[in-house]
């Protein structure tokens, strides 16, 4: 084990008990009568996601990595995998007719919150004879959990709020007007894509080997699109136009009826934005929140397409010089002097709020506020191989069916943040807090 290793993994227990404690203050959220409920048609229940996490763990740290025996067979088979359906009728066939109760589920948290804790313990000690995985184990684990506490976040978005319990000392959010709409041209150049093994501390396995791509001119929009920019497309009867969409986008808004975003609900003669704890008049300066063939459809109609991976990682990492940067500003670590990320705020804030942010172009927003769509399909970076903790991660999604997002949203950890994460999503997946920027060709 090097020296940096020893020294992360000398805080794996205090960092297992804060992720805990934040998990366990989310869960709080809910009240007792909505643990079953499902607020996400594609999604399982809130149930599912409080056995998940402690089922992974186990499966991923204890019985993968150190070759020890399991809690609960039977919860370590139910709670393994989430589902990925294509659209509702794939979800019902996907569900599971029952689920157990509430304390057996309890139980097994907590009994598995005592091994993995003395597990952590072990590793940060260095016992001798550990498996050579246990450290990418545990680190692993602990980035699952926090990549989970976004999914939650997301979905209890949708839980009714009758069946949520309000958090005291919201700060209130933040509205005001949004800058002009601008274009910046990037230069041509380089990009690295990617890592090698043992050049950042934890990866997971999409996010290796390094690999690099010569990125030819291209003009992109300084701020992600807002909602008032959406509005316009909206207006223009941009989800009555077959021309703005794709076979599969088209075939989706009309068959299940998609007419403007999902965080958008119109009330009378307005629109109003669907906040985690309250809904207030569509805020025109905040980013929209998009699907990826919704964003794709407005960059059509704008004449103009989504980023390519390769492009976002020019705009946010490049230099005129060659050199790349850690983060889109320079190397200092993310604080929120320069995104909204970490639950800093549920919401959103005003597309260009954060000067301090923006890349060596000037190009604002690149991390937080919204993950970005790229028009990049998911797929490994040539050399890539499968995790033996979790071999289908990312090989599972290989299919073209998933598109990559970079960034990081308001409810992101600041880990994710780092330069070589990906996250993906399927077109029509309308949950996450994604938003988009537009981009062309340089003339």
């Amino acid at each position: 084990m090097s020296t940096a290793e020893r020294v992360a993994a000398g805080t794996l227990g205090e960092r297992y008990r804060r992720v805990r404690r934040r998990t366990e203050r989310y869960f709080g959220l809910v009240r007792e009568e909505a643990f079953f409920s499902r607020p996400l048609e594609l999604r399982h229940p809130i149930v599912f996601y409080r056995g998940h996490l402690a089922a992974f763990a186990v499966n991923t740290l204890l019985k993968r990595a150190l070759g020890r025996p399991g809690i609960r067979e039977d919860f370590e088979i139910l709670f393994e995998r989430g589902i990925d359906p294509a659209d509702q009728a794939a979800a019902v066939q996907a569900s599971i007719s029952a689920w157990p109760p509430r304390s057996e589920i309890e139980a097994y948290v907590a009994e598995a919150d005592v091994l993995l804790g003395k597990a952590l313990a072990e590793i940060d000690a260095g016992h001798a004879g550990l498996p050579a995985l246990a450290l990418e184990a545990a680190l692993m684990c602990l980035e699952h959990e926090k990549m989970h506490q976004e999914t939650l976040l997301y979905i209890l978005h949708r839980l009714p709020r009758s069946e949520k319990v309000v958090p005291a000392g919201l700060p209130p959010p933040v509205v005001g007007d949004a800058p002009p709409p601008e274009i910046v041209r990037v230069p041509g150049g380089w990009v690295t894509l990617g890592a090698d093994r043992g050049e950042i501390a934890f990866g997971w396995d999409n996010e290796f080997p390094r690999a690099s791509a010569d990125v030819a001119a291209f003009e992109i929009d300084r701020y992600d699109v807002t909602n008032g920019e959406y509005l316009e497309f909206v207006e223009a009867g941009g989800y009555e136009n077959e021309k703005y969409w794709d076979a599969d986008g088209w075939a989706w808004i009309r068959r299940d009826g998609v007419a403007h975003p999902l965080y958008w609900e119109r009330e009378g003669n307005r629109w109003r934005w669907r906040g985690m704890f309250e809904d207030l008049d569509l805020p025109l300066s905040w980013p929209v929140y998009a699907s990826h063939a919704e964003a794709a459809a407005f960059a059509r109609w704008r004449g103009r397409r989504l980023p390519t991976e390769a492009e976002f990682h020019r705009a946010a990492h490049g230099t005129s010089s060659g050199r790349e940067r850690s983060f889109p500003w320079g190397e200092e670590p993310p604080d929120f002097t320069r995104a909204n990320f970490d639950v800093y705020r549920h919401d959103p804030v005003p597309v260009g709020s954060f000067p301090a942010g923006e890349s060596f172009w000037g190009i604002a927003d690149l991390l937080g506020n919204g993950w970005e769509w790229t028009s990049t399909p998911f797929s490994g970076f040539p050399g890539f191989r499968a995790s033996p903790l979790y071999p289908a991660y990312s090989a599972d999604f290989f299919d073209g069916k998933h598109f990559v997002m970079k960034g990081g949203s308001p409810a992101t950890s600041p880990e994710f943040l780092r330069r070589t994460f990906r996250n993906w999503f399927q077109p029509h997946y309308p949950y996450p807090y994604a938003t988009f920027r537009c981009a062309r060709d340089a003339a």
